[in-house]
């Protein structure tokens, strides 16, 4: 038996949206309620993906749920599983073995549309009935709506790839995110551009935003820095290899971030991507999109 007291939210949380912060929160009530760790539970993959073998792109890999989960909601501890033993797993005994007996639970919270255990067996309704049972709280968070739509990631994910970036941080309610270490790229930036750059790879599956140049922020070392973003296959450099990059051009910075992890938060999407005549013009529109982002960031303040 587990020596430490949880209270328990029960997810995949892909993009850790409003939806999931009202499972989040009452966790973190309980959790202060019953002098318990805050935690959360999560997969280490999508549970759709490895159900159904198709390609499922993700708002946020699992470092970015934990951040999120941490940062925006105060989770004090988040509980990464292998989802390939848990789909195995009779829904009974991941209540009562694994929640109960290994994790310590003592309320659990979890959503009205999660499934859990051997195909999917496993019900809210079977939650609550067997925590009952066994002893332990339990609450079903009913879905959040916002502009009668349902706050739900598959929404989001389409936000994000249209581009509609504004209204996907509305329904996330904090910035789009993404977290790698930042790569060499051609060097185009600072030597032609006369802007410091970062170049992100998307780790697969997190979603490809629509291409565009995006007013966004990074966040290094713990400082942060409005950054012009480019997220596409850069159709004006003549020797691109039709990979595509997230190129961030930093405002106010100096230095070089290569091989460090950095976190980039995607706000407002400015433009679409598009082939100019010239690097000079390329340049040019890039210091108009340098204005408009900290034009954006003064009348739009980040709230990470």
């Amino acid at each position: 038996m587990n020596q430490t007291k949880r209270v328990i939210a029960l997810g995949f949380f892909d993009g850790v949206h409003r939806g999931h912060g009202a499972l989040l929160r009452r966790v973190i009530e309980k959790a202060r309620e019953l002098g318990a760790t805050a935690s959360a539970f999560t997969f280490d993959r999508s549970p759709t993906a490895a159900i159904t073998g198709q390609v499922v792109p993700l708002l946020s890999s699992v470092e970015d749920r934990v951040w999120l989960m941490r940062t925006c909601y105060g989770i004090q501890e988040v509980i990464v599983s292998s989802f390939d033993g848990m789909m195995r797993m009779d829904w009974r005994d991941f209540i009562t073995e694994y929640l109960v007996k290994e994790l310590g639970a003592v309320h659990v919270v979890a959503g009205h549309d999660f499934h859990f255990g051997y195909m999917g067996k496993g019900t809210p309704q079977l939650l609550q009935m067997t925590c009952a049972q066994v002893g332990i709280g339990c609450d079903i968070i009913g879905k959040v709506e916002l502009e009668d739509i349902t706050v739900s990631s598959t929404y989001i994910r389409t936000l994000v790839a249209q581009g509609e970036m504004d209204r996907a941080v509305e329904f996330l309610g904090h910035p789009h995110v993404l977290t790698n270490r930042v790569t060499h790229g051609k060097k185009i930036g600072s030597s032609s551009l006369g802007f410091p750059t970062v170049n992100l790879q998307i780790p697969a599956p997190v979603i490809v935003p629509a291409f565009g140049v995006y007013a966004t922020q990074v966040a290094v070392a713990g400082q942060r820095y409005a950054a012009v973003t480019n997220v596409g296959v850069r159709p004006t450099v003549s020797d691109n290899d039709g990979r595509v990059t997230v190129e961030g051009f930093i405002l106010d910075f100096s230095g070089d971030l290569y091989g460090q992890e950095l976190r980039m938060e995607f706000y407002h999407r400015i433009r679409g991507e598009r082939k100019f005549p010239s690097l000079q013009a390329l340049s040019e529109e890039i210091r108009r999109n340098a204005q408009e982002t900290r034009d954006f960031f003064q009348s739009h303040p980040a709230p990470l």
